[in-house]
């Protein structure tokens, strides 16, 4: 009863005190009468009647997707004030418009939906921009990239290469030559898997997905060519290269975890250093590392930087020049990141260690 006198007062009304009239409605303090109009519209709008049914229009087919109901009035006014005819004018519409009578119906529809969105403030996930969205609409940003859900059991096998790293790690420091040959073509069985992920975690056409392929190929390929190096360096038994091929296999790795959005965590802590703000250098223990640099197979703290007081192993000296090493940071919620950092930074423990946890992967 109340949406017909609503209707039957807006029908008799000119355009400018429609407008005024619904100008009131949006910015009038909730009344029950209002709660009551704005609770039936919804119910009229889950049911698709026809009178509710907002019209075929590009501003509100805003509505159908469930996006911000403050559009929605934005959407009445300007369709109302482009449709509805001048007072004097006593002509009908033509089939394929709308009557005075529909749009001043879908207009308390839209005003309705717009008074019970504020009530209840909930905002639609699709409401994001569409730069935060990728393949499907609820697959907002948040701090990494986030693939797409259909993708079987990729997801688990790629992660699951981090445990053959792992046992190559520990049969390279042990030297066992006879083992490390097997792993190249172990590791160039899953390109098919690499690369079925890089194409179904971020599909569409949009720039963020074409950016995350790019780059996940991109590392891909670094993976698979410091792999090869490191099958010419076990054919040459060069322990060095093979610990330096071995290092940017892990980092490229690493990066096409983080870039493809397969950490088990996400940590958004930008440096640790702040928190050892006002404490003693000499409360981390460790080597003075000009005196005693840290090599391959020595369990390090990180003295300085970013990661300052997280401790690991290192897997690899570049011999570049840059006097930088290679860092397997101790595993972190299934996780082992790969730094790489200048080596005064890397400073050997003191005192008795547990051995890094490859050394305790049983050998099947």
């Amino acid at each position: 009863i109340t949406v017909k006198k609503s209707t039957q007062r807006l029908s008799s009304l000119s355009k400018r005190e429609v407008t005024k009239y619904k100008f009131k409605l949006i910015m009038s303090p909730p009344t029950p009468i209002s709660l009551a109009l704005a609770l039936l519209c919804i119910f009229l709008q889950s049911n698709q009647s026809f009178a509710f049914q907002p019209p075929n229009n590009a501003a509100y087919s805003v509505l159908n997707r469930g996006a911000l109901a403050k559009l929605d009035v934005v959407a009445s006014l300007q369709i109302s004030k482009t449709h509805l005819p001048n007072e004097e004018d006593t002509e009908e519409f033509p089939q394929n418009e709308l009557s005075r009578r529909d749009i001043l119906q879908r207009s308390v529809c839209g005003i309705g939906a717009a008074f019970a969105a504020s009530v209840s403030g909930v905002v639609p996930v699709n409401a994001f921009p569409n730069f935060l969205l990728s393949a499907d609409d609820n697959r907002g940003v948040k701090g990494m990239p986030v693939p797409s859900k259909k993708l079987g059991g990729l997801s688990n096998k790629i992660r699951g290469v981090s445990k053959i790293m792992d046992e190559l790690q520990r049969d390279l420091m042990q030297e066992r030559w006879d083992l490390v040959e097997n792993y190249p073509a172990q590791l160039r069985s899953f390109v098919p898997v690499f690369t079925a992920y890089t194409d179904s975690a971020f599909p569409t056409d949009i720039p963020t997905d074409q950016g995350l392929r790019v780059a996940l190929r991109y590392e891909v390929g670094r993976f698979f060519a410091s792999l090869e190096r490191l099958r010419q360096a076990t054919s040459r038994t060069s322990l060095d290269e093979a610990y330096v091929a071995y290092s940017d296999m892990s980092l490229h790795f690493d990066r096409y975890l983080r870039v493809g959005g397969l950490y088990t965590f996400y940590d958004d802590t930008v440096s640790l250093e702040p928190y050892y703000k006002g404490i003693a250098d000499n409360a981390l223990v460790y080597v003075d590392p000009k005196k005693d640099p840290a090599l391959v197979r020595d369990l390090v703290v990180l003295r300085e930087g970013p990661d300052k007081g997280r401790t690991g192993i290192v897997i690899g000296i570049y011999p570049d020049g840059s006097n930088t090493c290679a860092v397997k940071l101790d595993r972190s919620k299934g996780i082992r990141e790969i730094r790489v950092v200048p080596r005064s930074w890397a400073a050997k423990r003191l005192g008795e260690q547990d051995p890094d946890d490859v050394f305790l992967i049983p050998r099947s």
